[in-house]
């Protein structure tokens, strides 16, 4: 691995946590019926957040030499990533009522919770790996 790697994976994983803790921000600010679409912070920063997390996956997975599809973890950690976006959305979604998107915003962070054991065991069962 080159002398990028150890920056390259704070960075991701730095990225991760602002991106998380975005998400969750902005649910609170919906349940309080506090429309933060009104800052502009708001709605720019989370995709200036993931294009920097997009790009650090694709470079780590070039660094480590592993990718989707040829590695199970990683194709199990995508899979998750664009349910864990879709649950993210409709979590944000003002047209769904409040307890569908408590109920998806729920959903999502469990989703969220298994791409993290996934990435940490590079496991394709993440936490449950434990148990086979």
């Amino acid at each position: 691995m080159s002398d990028f790697y150890q920056p390259l994976r704070d960075v991701h994983i730095t990225s991760v946590v602002v991106s998380f803790l975005l998400l969750v921000a902005r649910h609170v600010m919906n349940l309080r019926q506090v429309d933060w679409r009104k800052w502009k912070a708001l709605r720019i920063l989370p995709h200036v957040v993931d294009t920097v997390l997009l790009a650090s996956a694709i470079w780590l997975t070039i660094e480590i030499h592993q990718y989707p599809i040829v590695n199970g973890w990683l194709t199990v950690k995508v899979i998750a990533l664009v349910i864990y976006i879709g649950l993210a959305m409709q979590a944000l979604n003002v047209t769904r009522s409040q307890s569908t998107r408590r109920f998806m915003f729920l959903a999502a962070v469990a989703v969220f919770a298994f791409i993290v054991t996934v990435a940490r065991t590079h496991s394709p069962l993440g936490v449950f790996s434990s148990f086979v």
